[in-house]
């Protein structure tokens, strides 16, 4: 039985029209996420295409066409157009020639099922040729979706030894869209966990935070620890920081907070930011995010501090994700913008005391009262610092 893609928005773009009309008749194909996410009736943030023109020829059509275009990957035949409503990704039909867990050499293809067959999961193998919107499915991802289902194309474990990265991967789609699970991709996930470090670490960061950053990770999370996945990748995480985990995005969605990936990642982590810190650098984050990773993972001693003092210690940030870790509300964060100390260094030497380790000593004194008032305005600052110089 024939099968279609609904003809939602993006499908109607002008802009998309031009491109396939540069390309040629039946020289283009949708396919991937944005025809999987309109069957799901998702929003489609990005759309590819595959192709069986060669690169030089796509970009050359391209150019004739006047359709702007870069060489994103042309060396695994990916050329980027740049649209008015966005840009879209064009990918030469491709075949494995060689993998070894890590890269893969490809040769260009001619025939759709050979690409097709190359991609990891039935539901990344759909087609739909723009004019009809015709769907071409061949391995049975139409159905899979239908049934969320996330399965691999051909055998699981030989799929996998030819991408280990694949192993996060099915766990993420799985996440995201399985309703059942594949008994045959569970068990080579499991047998094959240990090829996870082999992997590069910015590849293994990338799918975790991904999969942390989706709405509810926790079942996810907790049946890759049950499977020994976990432990290869984040060897700290252990039955205390899966409930943390699991506290966190209920606290999340309590507060009305979006999901985000390094706050959770933080939850899967002892209290202590120098093991937060560590894990960071061995998944090569970036400084920012180290930075923020190690401060909400340093949450041991929050306890009884005012949200707000909290906040003006540590940054608003900070503030939220160990608040949202220990599970404590937000309210009296919400529109406040961390103040200044209303009075300075100028303001002790205009009273009268000398240049020196005073100055600063003061001002500590001072900033202490002025925090536990709740950092009132001007004029009570000033009051403070009077009080206090009257005990000097």
């Amino acid at each position: 039985m024939a099968r279609h893609l609904p003809a939602v928005e993006w499908t109607r773009r002008d802009d998309l029209a031009e491109l396939v009309a540069a390309l040629g008749a039946g020289q283009l194909r949708w396919v991937g996420g944005a025809v999987r996410d309109t069957l799901l009736g998702l929003p489609v943030a990005d759309i590819d295409a595959a192709t069986p023109l060669l690169p030089a020829v796509v970009m050359a059509r391209l150019k004739k066409a006047g359709i702007r275009c870069i060489p994103t990957g042309i060396d695994h035949g990916t050329v980027t157009a740049l649209l008015a409503g966005g840009p879209v990704e064009i990918t030469t039909l491709r075949q494995d020639v060689a993998t070894d867990g890590r890269h893969a050499v490809v040769a260009f293809a001619e025939d759709w099922q050979a690409d097709a067959a190359r991609r990891d999961f039935t539901i990344n193998a759909l087609y739909a040729e723009p004019g009809t919107l015709l769907i071409h499915d061949y391995f049975g991802g139409f159905d899979d979706l239908a049934a969320g289902r996330v399965r691999f194309i051909g055998d699981a474990a030989r799929r996998i030894r030819e991408d280990h990265l694949r192993i996060l991967r099915y766990y993420r789609f799985q996440c995201r869209f399985g309703a059942a699970l594949d008994s045959h991709a569970e068990a080579a996930c499991v047998e094959l966990a240990p090829l996870l470090e082999k992997l590069s670490a910015e590849r293994v960061a990338m799918e975790l935070l991904n999969l942390l950053g989706l709405p509810d990770p926790v079942a996810t999370v907790s049946r890759m620890a049950d499977n020994g996945v976990l432990n290869v990748i984040l060897p700290e995480t252990g039955a205390a920081e899966l409930t943390c985990l699991a506290s966190l995005v209920a606290n999340e969605s309590r507060e009305g907070v979006a999901a985000d990936s390094i706050r959770r990642l933080a939850a899967l982590l002892p209290a202590c930011a120098g093991t937060a810190r560590k894990v960071a650098r061995r998944l090569r984050l970036s400084k920012r995010q180290q930075d923020r990773l190690a401060c909400a993972a340093g949450r041991g001693g929050d306890s009884g501090t005012p949200p707000r003092e909290l906040a003006y210690r540590l940054g608003l940030i900070c503030a939220q994700d160990r608040l949202l870790l220990a599970g404590g509300p937000l309210a009296s964060l919400q529109g406040w913008n961390g103040p200044t100390l209303p009075v300075s260094g100028k303001d002790v030497l205009a009273r009268g005391i000398a240049p020196g380790p005073q100055v600063a000593r003061i001002l500590k004194q001072v900033e202490a009262s002025w925090i536990a008032e709740d950092f009132p305005g001007n004029c009570r600052a000033e009051e403070l610092l009077d009080q206090i110089l009257a005990k000097e």
